[in-house]
């Protein structure tokens, strides 16, 4: 019997939603009897190691994936289990995403210690978050508000509500859920207000595009909706060759007609807080996001990535 060596950053997130990958792919292996078992070996990655800054002025893009991919590429693991918002448009030569899962919710939240919504928030309120993406938007509805940094795990983000003076902080309703801490979520901020990340809330399973038995029982975890919708995300990431050192969001759903996607793409500037943004509709996944990204760079998003 073969052992699938399954790679993920070791925090309580990330481990939690790599054994919900493994308990599906088991069920898998156990309804079509394959002889495969797992194994789960946690990884320190870059954006794990430093915490005293923001992503931002971290620099560089893949931080809390290379050292999980170099270790597919050396063959110390079969299996990569990834947020799909970590994930830079380029994958190293030889590894492919073999399968990205049904999304969980994409919204971001707002975990709030009185009130219900971001209007309750009174006057220069402090709100927590790291993310240019979330704060530029933020302060686009709510210039008054005070956007100070947050870093650190799901539950640490959460300790520091309580112990660091915020009225409020930002995150991915997708992590809470996964945790099954739904019941911290004050409220949901809809997508026209906060655009989420590229791929916020979709799973990305990666594995070597050579190993054929990990591809074949990756294709029967894969959700071809989900597929849809995020490589339409990607694809606008990838044409504006983005990091976290400027704010960009994109989101798609399948819509009501057969095939069609609509995409609504965002970029902002961390300097002034202004915001671009377009939704265009297609039928065609990488299309559709090159377009909504290419509309954007006619709309001078451009100076706004050369920042």
């Amino acid at each position: 019997m073969r052992t699938i060596i399954v790679g993920t950053r070791q925090s309580a997130l990330a481990l939690t939603q790599t054994g919900h990958v493994i308990a599906a792919l088991e069920d898998i292996c156990a309804k079509e009897n394959l002889p495969l078992r797992f194994e789960i070996r946690k990884i320190v990655t870059k954006g794990d190691r430093i915490l005293d800054v923001t992503l931002s002025k971290v620099g560089g893009k893949g931080l809390f994936v290379k050292e999980i991919e170099q270790a597919l590429l050396d063959k110390e693991i079969d299996i990569a289990v990834h947020s799909m918002k970590d994930m830079p448009w380029e994958q190293p030569e030889g590894l492919m995403v073999g399968a990205i899962p049904k999304r969980e919710d994409p919204r971001d939240c707002l975990i709030m210690k009185s009130g219900q919504t971001l209007d309750d928030l009174p006057p220069g309120a402090k709100v927590g978050t790291s993310s240019l993406r979330r704060s530029c938007q933020l302060q686009a509805y709510r210039p008054d508000l005070r956007i100070e940094p947050l870093r650190g795990n799901i539950d640490t983000r959460l300790k520091k509500l309580e112990t660091e003076g915020f009225d409020a902080i930002v995150l991915a309703a997708a992590g809470l859920h996964r945790m099954g801490w739904q019941d911290r979520i004050t409220s949901y901020l809809p997508e026209e207000r906060s655009v989420p990340a590229v791929g916020q809330g979709a799973l990305g399973i990666e594995c070597r595009q050579s190993d054929e038995e990990v591809r074949a029982l990756l294709k029967r975890y894969h959700d071809a909706d989900t597929d849809r919708t995020v490589r339409a995300e990607r694809a606008f990431l990838g044409r504006l060759n983005g990091g976290c050192q400027v704010p960009i969001g994109a989101y798609a759903t399948n819509v009501g007609r057969c095939g069609a996607i609509q995409l609504t793409g965002l970029v902002g500037s961390a300097e002034n807080g202004e915001i671009i943004k377009e939704t265009m509709e297609g039928d065609h996944p990488e299309a559709l996001g090159t377009a909504v990204a290419q509309r954007l760079l006619d709309r001078g998003a451009d100076r706004m990535l050369s920042l």
